[in-house]
């Protein structure tokens, strides 16, 4: 039986929380789809203080962003990029068209079409996350996305150089300079200066995800997205300063972003409970971790890797690090997370910035039933069917018919009436037959 050595906040306050987001989120929508633009500039001027008359940049001033990077910084972001799109190039060649002859005369098959126009968040108010325009905007261009609009908020109170860098070098056709519930709602919503989107991608704060939330159905999303959390899966191999590097490593995202040990090995928990206080007295960003782990951080004990298994694949976790004797055992064991990292040679961090996986992940248990963000998600698959031969259409049409009348689709059944008249056994010869 698993014993909690550290306990987080429960589920009751969480949704307090929730309430207020949401209720606020849900009048700053209805205001912009009233006043547009006007709406939006209020919103950037309260929220961020930032106000422009055009939010979208020039030409220019994305090269001056440019210009503002250091040579080494634009080999690392191209560098970057380059693994993305390369693993994005994989799996877009994995996903193929087809067309079958599944009878005599029916033809049937899918084509993946690409969305027409997709809106990416990239956040950077607290951190100017470049990652992010790597992963949703490379993304997109190897699917195919005709038109990619980016917006991420102003960074000590001028667009972030990092980030224009990282948009521009990754192919967005359009770059705002707008942060928050008002981008996203814009791009959704669509105002006189920014045409609407089909689809919003990107994480973002608890009003950004819950943006997204009410938004979606006017517009797709990704993926329903919470604070940023990780699990740390680990035994006696490795030791407690590696296991409290892991977790605080993503507990600085936000005060709210859970960060768990799953473990076998009190020893090893305890030995991390005392490096992670070791830690965050020198953090730079300690005081933001200090309170998601205090808030949100979590210790298990389980009695074995069985146990193990199951209490990861209940927590559900976007990013799962395993470190233990047979990191493979979970690989072929566990059904439910964002993404594995395997062994103590990589981590986290390497998939939210440079090896090329996505980092956009399921949160909130979302990983039960959806993987994360992927060259996949910009596509459509669309199905389409043929009939060739009289034959084929009057055989389809008879069961049809049949099928028609049990449901009491007097219509339906007429459609397929219609075609056995014409093209079955006893339908006339028509002329050139």
């Amino acid at each position: 039986m698993a014993r909690w050595l550290k306990t987080a906040r429960s589920a009751a306050e969480r949704t307090a929380e929730h309430a207020k987001v949401r209720d606020i989120v849900e009048a700053a929508l209805a205001d912009i789809a009233d006043r547009g633009d006007a709406a939006v500039r209020e919103m950037s001027i309260k929220f961020d203080g930032w106000d422009r008359d055009d939010y979208r940049l020039s030409p220019a001033e994305i090269d001056a962003c440019l210009d503002r990077l250091s040579p080494q910084d634009i080999e690392d972001i191209r560098f970057a990029q380059a693994q993305v799109r390369g693993f994005a190039e994989h799996q877009r060649g994995a996903l193929q068209d087809i067309e079958v002859e599944t009878r005599p005369g029916i033809v049937l098959g899918h084509k993946n079409i690409p969305v027409n126009a997709v809106g990416c968040y990239v956040p950077g108010g607290k951190y100017p996350l470049l990652a992010s325009a790597h992963m949703s905007v490379v993304t997109a261009k190897v699917a195919g996305v005709p038109r990619i609009a980016t917006c991420a908020p102003p960074f000590e109170g001028r667009p972030a150089p990092a980030i224009v860098a990282a948009q521009a070098l990754a192919g967005a056709d359009e770059i705002y300079v707008l942060g928050g519930i008002q981008a996203v709602g814009a791009m959704a919503l669509g105002t006189p200066s920014i045409a609407p989107v089909d689809m919003l991608v990107g994480p973002g704060n608890a009003f950004v995800a819950e943006a997204k939330r009410q938004l979606f159905g006017r517009v797709g999303i990704d993926l329903f997205a919470g604070p940023t959390e990780t699990l740390v899966i680990a035994d006696e191999t490795v030791d407690g300063e590696i296991c409290a590097t892991d977790l605080l490593g993503q507990a600085e995202h936000g005060p709210d972003s859970p960060a768990v040990l799953l473990t076998d090995s009190e020893a090893l928990a305890r030995d991390t409970l005392d490096w992670v206080e070791r830690i965050l007295v020198w953090l730079p960003t300690g005081e933001v971790a200090r309170r998601a782990w205090q808030d949100y951080g979590e210790v298990i004990v389980a009695e074995d890797k069985a146990e193990m298994v199951k209490i990861a694949d209940d927590i559900a976790s976007e990013h799962v690090q395993v470190m233990t004797r047979d990191d493979d055992h979970f690989l072929a064991s566990m059904r439910n997370y964002g993404a594995l990292f395997l062994g103590p040679r990589t981590n986290v961090a390497y998939g939210d910035k440079v090896i090329g996986t996505n980092h956009t992940l399921p949160t909130m248990k979302a990983a039960r039933y959806t993987g994360g963000l992927w060259v996949g998600k910009f596509l459509k698959t669309c199905t389409y069917q043929k009939v060739l031969t009289d034959a084929a259409s009057a055989e389809m049409g008879e069961v049809c018919s049949r099928l028609c009348a049990l449901e009491g689709f007097a219509g339906h059944k007429e459609q397929a009436d219609i075609r056995v008249r014409r093209y079955g056994a006893n339908a006339p010869r028509r002329a050139g037959a």
